[in-house]
């Protein structure tokens, strides 16, 4: 069996576990990207599996029905409903396990975007390195007001972490009730009250068909001047033009951002340039710990598979045979197909 690795950027692929314990299996890794989806197929021709990582490339039916050598798609973490067509694969018979994942990192990178933004961390550290001192006021926490658009598995410890920091907390999405945001100490305010009185907005939205779009110019024109956005979550909840505009016109104080339309980040992108954002190339979930997670469950279902016995299951049922079983299984329909005539 053949097994390609995608999106492999931080280059661990054979390093996290012992694919040699797999008799049989040959482990191909890819740290480059391939946005193409036609680049994507011929890279794909003769794999029997794909190991994605979360949700960095994506598989739509028109890509899957491409690939017939495929069998086995090894996914990382659960979201995945709208970056793999899981009822293609069903149709095409490919079998799709996947693992479990840490939250909490997302989390943790959230208030690591508030903190630079507020205490303008990128250009007193640019200064010191560029043999200055101080060069700004930084603004504390303590009184300000966190808006939290989604207090769900992320939203909920972030608002946890505001109040511990002193803040004022409010939270808003469309079926969000006084009654689900009280036992938080949280207040249920209406989207526009949110935009107008937070000084800091942090988007903890899934991508759906109606979350896409959560924020765009209206609710960015909302934003008081001073006001900062971050957004851990998915890139389709806010209009990218719109955010780009209102950081260039200093029309809001700043954003922080670790999600993108376009991944990894073109390098002309405006993002990369303006003073007035503080962006990450996607870390939320990166790190030791659940990469941990992602490659010994992967390395765990991949054995489940070959021993026929597949786990942690959400689509398909095309079983993996050797070349010698295919032989055989040709011979056979050949056989049985010369009788029939």
């Amino acid at each position: 069996m053949r097994v390609a690795v995608l999106d492999d950027y931080q280059g661990v692929a054979l390093k996290l576990v012992d694919w040699g314990t797999l008799p049989g299996v040959t482990v191909v890794p890819f740290r480059d990207h391939v946005h193409d989806p036609d680049l994507l197929v011929a890279r794909l021709q003769g794999y029997d599996a794909v190991m994605r990582i979360r949700e960095r490339t994506e598989f739509p039916r028109s890509v899957l029905e491409r690939l017939p050598d495929l069998k086995l798609f090894l996914a990382t973490g659960m979201r995945n409903a709208r970056s793999l067509d899981l009822e293609a694969a069903d149709d095409l018979g490919i079998t799709v396990c996947t693992t479990n994942a840490l939250h909490q990192t997302t989390v943790e990178v959230t208030w690591a975007l508030i903190f630079e933004l507020m205490r303008n961390l990128p250009a007193e550290t640019e200064s010191l390195r560029a043999g200055g001192w101080q060069v700004g006021l930084g603004r504390g926490l303590a009184g300000k007001t966190l808006g939290i658009v989604g207090l769900g598995n992320m939203g909920i410890p972030v608002a946890k972490i505001g109040q511990v920091l002193g803040m004022n907390v409010v939270a808003w999405s469309a079926n969000l009730t006084p009654e689900r945001t009280a036992p938080h100490d949280v207040t249920c305010v209406t989207k526009d009250e949110l935009f107008a009185t937070s000084d800091v907005i942090t988007l903890h939205l899934p991508h759906s068909d109606t979350t896409e779009g959560t924020v765009g110019a209206r609710e960015l024109g909302l934003m008081k001047p001073r006001s900062v956005i971050v957004n851990t979550a998915r890139p389709a909840l806010w209009d990218e033009a719109a955010l780009y505009a209102a950081l260039r016109e200093e029309r809001i104080g700043g954003a922080g951002m670790d999600v993108y339309m376009v991944e990894p980040l073109p390098d002309d992108h405006p993002f990369r340039h303006l003073r007035n954002v503080v962006a990450t190339p996607h870390i939320g979930f990166v790190t030791e710990e659940n990469f941990e997670i992602f490659y010994r469950q992967t390395h765990e279902n991949l054995r489940a598979y070959l021993d026929g016995s597949p786990i942690n299951v959400i689509s398909g049922s095309r079983p993996f045979l050797p070349d010698s079983q295919v032989a055989q299984q040709m011979h056979a329909q050949k056989l049985a197909s010369s009788k029939r005539a």
